[in-house]
C-alpha cells in the first residue's frame, strides 16, 4: 500500500474546492439540470478524485495513481460478507422509516413510484459518481485524518467539509436555508456511519462507494425524484444510527480492531 502518513488533508481540501469552482460557475451561468433538483454542478463529483490523483502523483508518481485507482474494485478487502447488509440496506431502511414517519405525521406524500429498471440505471450512474467522490474522501484523506484525530472526530470533520462542498450546488437547486442546514446535519452524521463501514470492511473504497450510491439512489426514489425528501426526519434517524455505532464500536476506531 502506498504510504499516506505524510498526506495533508488541508491541501487535499483546498485542491478539491478549487477544482469545483468551474463546475459551479458553469452551472450558475447555464442553469442546467442533469435531473430535477440536480444541477449541472453535480458533475463536480469528479473533483475529489481529480484532487487525489494530482496529490498522489506528486507524492508517489505513477505507482501511487495505479494503487489509488485499484481501490475502485477493492471488494476483496470486505471480510465477513455480512457487512454487505448495512452497506446496501441501511440507507433504504432509513429512507423507508423516514417515509413512514412522515406519513404518521400527516405529511401529504404520494405513493412511491418504484421501477426496477429506473433504480438499476440510477444505481449504475450514481456508482460512477460515488467512486469519483470516495476515491478522494475515503481512499485518500480518511486515513491521515483518523491517524491525527481518531475515527469519530475524523468522520465529523470530514462530514463538515463534505457538506460544505455541496452547499453552493444546493443553493443552485433552490433549497431553502433551513433545508440546507438540516441536510448538512444529515450529511455529517452519515459520514460518521461511512467511516464506520470503511473501517470495518478492511478500509474498502468499493464499500464506501456502494454505500454512497445507496444514499443517492434512495433519495431519487423518495418517493418521486426526491421531491418530498425531508432532511430533518432522515437526519435525526441517521444521528441515532451514528450514536449507536459510536457507543458500540468505540469512538477511537469505530471498529472492533485497532486501525492500522
Amino acid at each position: 500500500m502506498i504510504a499516506s502518513r505524510g498526506r495533508s488533508p488541508l491541501k487535499f481540501f483546498f485542491v478539491t474546492f478549487a477544482l469545483s469552482i468551474p463546475f459551479l460557475l458553469i452551472s450558475a451561468a447555464t442553469k442546467t439540470e442533469l435531473l430535477p433538483r440536480l444541477p449541472l454542478a453535480a458533475l463536480m463529483a469528479v473533483c475529489p478524485l481529480a484532487s487525489a490523483l494530482i496529490l498522489v502523483y506528486a507524492e508517489d508518481k505513477t505507482a501511487g495513481v495505479i494503487a489509488l485507482m485499484k481501490r475502485s474494485v477493492d471488494y476483496k478487502r470486505i471480510g465477513p460478507r455480512i457487512w454487505y447488509a448495512p452497506i446496501l440496506l441501511l440507507m433504504p431502511a432509513a429512507m423507508a422509516l423516514s417515509y413512514g414517519l412522515m406519513r404518521l405525521m400527516g405529511v401529504p406524500l404520494p405513493p412511491p413510484k418504484l421501477s426496477f429498471l429506473t433504480a438499476l440505471a440510477l444505481f449504475a450512474a450514481f456508482f460512477i459518481a460515488a467512486l469519483g467522490e470516495e476515491l478522494g474522501w475515503s481512499g485518500y484523506v480518511t486515513h491521515p485524518m483518523q491517524v491525527r484525530w481518531g475515527a469519530l472526530r475524523a468522520g465529523i470533520l470530514l462530514g463538515l467539509v463534505w457538506a460544505a462542498f455541496h452547499i453552493v450546488a444546493l443553493v443552485q437547486a433552490q433549497r431553502s436555508p433551513a433545508w440546507i442546514a438540516w441536510w448538512c446535519l444529515n450529511t455529517v452524521v452519515t459520514r460518521v456511519v461511512m467511516v464506520w463501514l470503511y473501517n470495518n470492511t478492511g478500509t474498502s473504497v468499493f464499500a464506501a462507494a456502494l454505500f454512497h450510491t445507496t444514499i443517492n439512489v434512495t433519495w431519487m426514489l423518495f418517493p418521486v425524484r426526491g421531491s418530498y425528501f425531508d432532511p430533518r426526519v432522515t437526519g435525526l434517524i441517521m444521528t441515532f444510527v451514528a450514536t449507536i455505532v459510536t457507543v458500540v464500536w468505540g469512538p477511537r476506531t469505530l471498529a472492533r480492531y485497532r486501525s492500522t
